[in-house]
């Protein structure tokens, strides 16, 4: 399989639902817009995938119709993540084979463990397969963050361990990351309010929510910032900062989801529980953030 840069923007696919079953006809719909509209990358079932909620069948099929429906027109980031070190091997052999073009493996969440428990976690999923392994570091739902030492040992030993997903909030964590590995790390903004300043300070790209709904906006953004014209960017950026923000008013992903069948692109705002979609004041403003972002 040809390797393709895994930079600018990504998108972190939700899973649509209908009748709490997974709507495959809307997820083939939405990632026909997502191509259509340039966008650089899929990446489903991660947390915006709702993958914690999906069975094994589901998730490794939701796998399947996104590398199907891509066509390798662009590359497929398969979410394969679990706080279960042989679970997360089970998910990432069964992406290899399915032929994702490369791996998205969140650290272990609830479990907290040690550095070097995510350094020997990381490093078997590593050995599972041969395609490039994207990091997923986001301490607040996992407790725990992939430290940059760790981040340095398992990119020695391994060298398909080549990006990373930043999702912990700070521009200081990049510029540790860059400062440790330089160009041997790619850093994804895992924040799509963070993208411009991580970007700025040595960030490649982004694994986005917002694209969903505004695929054309984010790659623009994301590929101005690649091309160094900041400014071009920060305008970018401010018209859609109250979209990012609002978001995730609530817990990601069900404001996005709200936004998608709001405009029309998924048909049902259903996630499954323990979330429940917005209602009320919420809903009235995300609405609200819509329609300017999209006007």
């Amino acid at each position: 399989m040809k390797l393709r840069p895994l930079t600018g923007t990504l998108t972190a696919l939700v899973t649509p639902f209908r009748k709490q079953q997974v709507a495959y006809d809307d997820l083939r719909a939405l990632i026909e817009f997502q191509i259509k509209s340039g966008i650089d990358g899929l990446v489903p079932v991660g947390s915006t995938g709702e993958s914690t909620t999906l069975t094994h069948a589901e998730h490794e099929e939701v796998v399947r119709c996104t590398i199907e429906a891509a066509r390798g027109r662009v590359p497929v980031v398969a979410g394969a993540g679990s706080n279960s070190t042989r679970e997360a091997l089970d998910l990432v052999r069964a992406a290899h084979a399915a032929g994702a073009d490369a791996m998205l493996v969140v650290a272990p969440y609830y479990n907290r463990p040690t550095q070097e428990g995510l350094f020997r976690h990381f490093a078997q999923v590593a050995e599972a397969t041969d395609r490039p392994v994207v990091l997923y570091s986001i301490p607040s739902r996992c407790g725990v963050e992939i430290g940059v030492g760790t981040v340095e040992r398992l990119r020695a030993r391994h060298p398909h361990v080549r990006y990373i997903k930043e999702a912990g909030g700070t521009v200081d964590r990049v510029d540790q990351l860059k400062t440790a590995l330089g160009d041997d790390l790619t850093v994804l903004s895992g924040d799509d309010s963070l993208t411009l300043p991580f970007m700025a300070v040595g960030a490649e790209g982004v694994i986005s929510v917002a694209s969903n709904l505004c695929p054309r906006e984010v790659v623009r953004l994301a590929h101005l910032a690649l091309a160094g014209d900041y400014r071009g960017a920060a305008r970018v950026h401010r018209r859609l900062y109250p979209l990012f923000k609002a978001l995730f008013i609530e817990t990601n992903p069900a404001p996005v989801k709200a936004a998608l069948a709001a405009a029309g692109r998924i048909r049902s705002p259903e996630v499954r529980l323990p979330l429940c979609e917005l209602t009320g004041a919420n809903l009235a403003a995300l609405k609200r953030a819509v329609a300017a972002a999209l006007a």
